[in-house]
């Protein structure tokens, strides 16, 4: 039993010392060994052994993509004004020798070199330009971060300016300046909408007159095409019927009267054609009853026809009654006459002038 004990002891320390020469690596991880503190190698994820006593981890780094966001710093522009940037970096460890062997600290040295190269790219700025470039701002940062951490085994996969904070007074202006910004703006798409409103309005009106003016036109024109063929049918049927100068001449006294009642006449002259239109008017009367009245008969003798002729006169009777018709008719053409007058000199009274006359009686 005595016997046993070292041989228990000889098997732990060979399970103890078998264990301490495997390494097992994560997926993207690695481990640098160093044998007797000089780099021998990099182990890869998986299972892997190593010398125990002899070769140790020196260090381990994820392989992953990394994110590192800087704290503000401040940074002057080109204008002498002072802004706080806050920045943040994407990067990955490529080379894990070079990450733990070619820099102490890659990360405050990443820190660091982008804190500097920041002011040298804000300072060539003013603050509206750096408030409007930022991508400008992220390439070129990434552009200097990549060409120096190359050989630092770090690859900058993207750089974004997080933040960008001027001072509170240029904050105050700022917002001032966009306030009223926007309130020019708002004025002009007001005084656009006013300008399309009375546009349209003014086209509205403009359409209207023109279609009122339109069928004022075509009104025009069917009264004148009515009147027209009144006219052409009054003339057809005159010249149809053969109308005799009784007619016109009483037609014409008929529409004397009217002639007076225009808005625009200030004087009127009766026409020297007045008379002989009465006269014609009387003689038609007096010819009518006159051929109603015989002239003269022939009378026949008992005993043949050798005797004189004798002139007969009118019966009384009948030739008082025409006479009496003759006279009316007279009458009625000068009363006719007078009417006239009178109406056209109420007319010419009507309108301001006395009318003239130009009668031959």
């Amino acid at each position: 039993m005595e016997s046993a004990i070292p041989l228990i002891i000889l098997a732990v320390l060979l399970v103890a010392v078998a264990l301490s020469a495997i390494r097992i690596v994560p997926q993207a991880r690695a481990y640098n060994i160093e044998r007797f503190g000089r780099y021998i190698r990099t182990l890869d994820p998986g299972l892997n052994f190593i010398i125990p006593g002899v070769d140790r981890v020196n260090s381990k780094f994820d392989l992953r993509e990394q994110v590192f966001s800087s704290r503000p710093q401040p940074v002057i522009t080109e204008d002498n004004l002072v802004v706080n940037i806050d920045t943040v970096l994407y990067y990955q460890v490529t080379q894990p020798r070079a990450a733990a062997y070619e820099v102490a600290n890659y990360i405050q040295a990443i820190d660091q070199l982008t804190v500097t190269t920041l002011r040298n790219v804000i300072g060539s700025m003013d603050l509206e330009k750096t408030l409007t470039s930022r991508e400008e701002i992220n390439t070129r940062l990434r552009g200097v971060l990549d060409e120096t951490t190359g050989k630092w085994g770090i690859r900058i996969n993207r750089v974004e300016i997080k933040a960008i904070d001027p001072p509170p007074t240029i904050k105050e202006a700022m917002e001032k300046q966009m306030r009223a910004d926007r309130d020019k703006r708002a004025a002009i798409l007001h005084a656009e909408g006013e300008r399309q409103s009375r546009i349209l309005k003014a086209e509205g009106a403009r359409q209207q007159a023109i279609l009122e003016a339109q069928g004022d036109q075509q009104a025009a024109i069917l009264r004148a095409d009515g009147e027209a063929k009144a006219i052409e049918r009054v003339f057809q049927a005159v010249h149809s019927n053969n109308a005799d100068a009784k007619v016109l001449a009483y037609k014409y006294l008929e529409t004397l009267p009217s002639l007076a009642e225009g808005e625009g006449n200030t004087f009127w002259v009766i026409p020297g054609e007045l008379t002989e239109a009465v006269k014609n008017v009387s003689h038609a009367f007096a010819g009518d009853a006159a051929r109603s009245v015989p002239s003269t008969t022939k009378e026949q003798g008992g005993e043949g026809e050798s005797g004189p002729a004798q002139i007969t006169g009118p019966d009384p009777a009948q030739s008082s009654d025409a006479a009496q018709a003759a006279q009316e008719a007279a009458q009625a053409a000068e009363q006719a006459v007078a009417d006239a007058r009178d109406d056209v000199r109420r007319a010419g009274a009507r309108m301001g002038s006395p009318p003239e006359s130009d009668d031959e009686g």
